[in-house]
């Protein structure tokens, strides 16, 4: 029955990763899924399974754009564009207004800027796009004393940041991605999805038997989650609806698959095609120092960032303490790990049960990984 549910290809020695992703897939009946791993820039895994799912088709991934974003932001100032130390009100004035003069870059990076949110919430056309929710937030009093605490900026971050690129150089993070990243690499992973690539999409579905209860929406995790908007962020239907696809923001709104992540991923650590990595030594050690320690004041996650990434060694620790990359809602998981050399990804079109990023199977899927190269 796996060889009939699961299809694609792994090679020699990766044949327990298969098995898991299979024991993944059948354990819920009608989900969508794909696995693509790299190891030193080869592709090493590249499974699918689900009713009509392919290799090719595009799954709505959230926050895993916000990785696409932080590589953005690491190469400009790789190139000395964007300085992370000095202040976001240099570029941005309006940004200075209640109190948030002194935030530097790095401090929005990592998610200590206590800007998780606006009075009365988003309302879905905001949410949709990057310019409209950076003039609100340009306003807002932080909900925490800067640098006090952090806390995951689920629905802004991008927005914060691409606001100072777009100051610097004139330009979106989403041109540039497309222009630096996405394109030279082929990358099925977007943030804005042409339209005529929309037959290829999956739309995402609830939790199978429901979700868990929602925080209370005057919580700080219900401002960042826009629960204090009236009505509510239904995230299913905040993916499925095409403006959110079309426009991309940075935070939520990425469309892609797995080949296309791990590439990504790959493309920032390892040689590919005969390019050098993306990222230099000297950034990646600075991108993926820990930035922001103790308990993630929206999450409850301990240790939960780098500068920008997600910590992955904290999460799964059979990894490096380097490795970085970014969940996204819907249980998806995606990495670099530069001292293993794996680039991993792991895409689903169903939420998870327990919801959050990072569905449960990863670190069985993840163990496998380390299993076949060690």
């Amino acid at each position: 029955m796996d060889t009939i549910r699961v299809r694609g290809t792994v090679a020699d020695g990766f044949e327990k990763v298969r098995d898991e992703f299979a024991a993944a897939v059948t354990a819920e009946p009608g989900l969508g899924a794909q696995l693509a791993v790299r190891l030193a820039g080869r592709q090493v895994v590249d499974l699918w399974a689900g009713p009509g799912v392919t290799g090719q088709s595009l799954f709505a991934l959230y926050s895993s754009g916000k990785g696409a974003a932080y590589l953005v932001v690491a190469l400009l100032v790789q190139d000395g564009v964007l300085d992370l130390d000095r202040a976001v009100a240099a570029h941005w004035p309006e940004f200075a207004a209640a109190g948030k003069g002194d935030l530097t870059l790095r401090d929005l990076l990592a998610h200590r800027g206590g800007l998780i949110g606006v009075e009365g919430g988003f309302s879905a056309v905001e949410l949709a796009d990057d310019r409209l929710l950076a003039q609100r937030l340009a306003a807002q009093r932080p909900y925490w004393r800067p640098g006090s605490g952090y806390g995951y900026h689920a629905f802004v971050i991008g927005a914060l940041i691409g606001e100072v690129v777009r100051r610097v150089t004139g330009r979106s993070i989403q041109e540039i991605y497309a222009e630096r990243v996405r394109a030279p690499y082929g990358l099925d992973f977007y943030l804005g999805l042409p339209e005529a690539l929309e037959t290829r999409y999956v739309p995402v579905q609830p939790a199978r038997g429901g979700g868990q209860g929602a925080p209370a929406p005057d919580s700080l995790t219900g401002i960042a989650f826009n629960l204090n908007a009236t009505p509510p962020t239904d995230l299913v239907d905040f993916a499925n609806t095409r403006a959110v696809r079309a426009l991309g923001p940075t935070s939520s709104g990425s469309v892609g698959n797995a080949r296309g992540l791990a590439t990504l991923y790959a493309a920032a650590i390892s040689e590919m095609d005969g390019r050098p990595p993306l990222l230099a030594p000297s950034t990646l050690a600075e991108f993926t120092k820990p930035h922001a320690t103790g308990t993630d004041l929206v999450t409850g996650e301990p240790d939960h960032f780098l500068l920008g990434f997600e910590a992955q060694g904290v999460r799964y620790p059979l990894l490096g303490a380097g490795a970085f990359g970014h969940s996204g809602a819907v249980g998806a998981q995606s990495f670099a790990d530069p001292g293993s050399g794996i680039a991993y990804s792991y895409t689903r079109n169903r939420f998870a049960i327990g919801g959050g990023g990072g569905a449960q199977e990863n670190h069985r899927l993840i163990a496998a990984v380390l299993h076949a190269i060690s």
